[in-house]
């Protein structure tokens, strides 16, 4: 696996629950920062309320199949993939120059590699076995007569290197690049929402309790081990908390951005 370097320290990032709007907000700028200046960001955060988010590519109107999440806000990520219910989880995002990743292999699997390599590790501590997909498997089966390509939900597929536990899909990645920057975001589920009642989390599934921040440490510490660093905690600026607000207003909250069809 490649051990990815970059110039300063790699800012370290525990954030508080926030609102779909806003966390998209700030993943994106914290792309963009990437891309300009060369700072590296690593970010652990969560959600205010239960969050439906749509992947970049998804209609708005699939929403209405999946009805134990009609009543969530509605946010839609600059990645792609499948929907994600945001509840009873883990967030990370990751947000890299591109210097940062040469000698990764073409499609950044290796990037992958590196955030479930580590998760896994980390759920150790907790005593829980998880694993990789090596290779890819399709979806989940559907219900009969579904006639859908593919599940809505991003839980319900499968993609070479979901994190595994029991069989079942309990931690994903996205990515999305922009001048010069990956930005690598996902979820972990640690338990049920009901929300997306089909879906059973790390408490379910394992019968451990995992609290998000102890995650959040132990994943961190797990990557400095593996070169992805140095960490330094810093706070974000006025300016980035400003900007991060207008776009929260302008773009994520929109139903221009949410709720288009492709």
């Amino acid at each position: 696996m490649p051990i990815l370097s970059f110039s300063g320290p790699l800012r370290l990032l525990f954030d508080p629950p926030a609102d779909g709007a806003w966390n998209m907000a700030l993943d994106e700028l914290l792309l963009d920062e990437a891309a300009t200046t060369g700072q590296a960001t690593l970010r652990f955060y969560a959600w205010s309320e239960p969050t439906l988010s749509l992947g970049y590519f998804q209609n708005a109107g699939d929403r209405a199949a999946h009805a134990a999440s009609l009543n969530c806000p509605l946010v839609r990520r600059a990645s792609g993939g499948g929907a994600i219910v945001h509840d009873a989880e883990l967030t990370y995002s990751l947000a890299l120059p591109e210097r940062a990743d040469a000698g990764v292999p073409a499609g950044n699997a290796a990037l992958y590699d590196l955030l479930h390599e580590t998760l896994i590790a980390a759920l150790r501590e907790w005593n829980v076995t998880a694993s990789r997909l090596v290779k890819a498997a399709g979806a989940l089966p559907q219900a009969p007569g579904s006639g859908a390509a593919e599940p809505f939900l991003c839980f319900m597929r499968r993609a070479a290197g979901d994190v595994l536990c029991d069989g079942a899909k309990v931690g994903g990645s996205a990515q999305r690049r922009r001048r010069g920057a990956v930005l690598q975001h996902g979820s972990v589920l640690l338990r049920a929402s009901a929300a997306a009642p089909e879906l059973a989390g790390l408490a379910e599934l394992c019968g451990v309790e995992i609290d998000r921040g102890g995650l959040a440490e132990a994943w961190a510490g797990g990557l400095l081990k593996q070169g992805l660093g140095p960490m330094q905690h810093t706070p974000l600026s006025s300016e980035m908390l400003s900007a991060a607000m207008s776009l929260s207003q302008a773009k994520y909250r929109s139903a221009a951005w949410n709720e288009r069809r492709l």
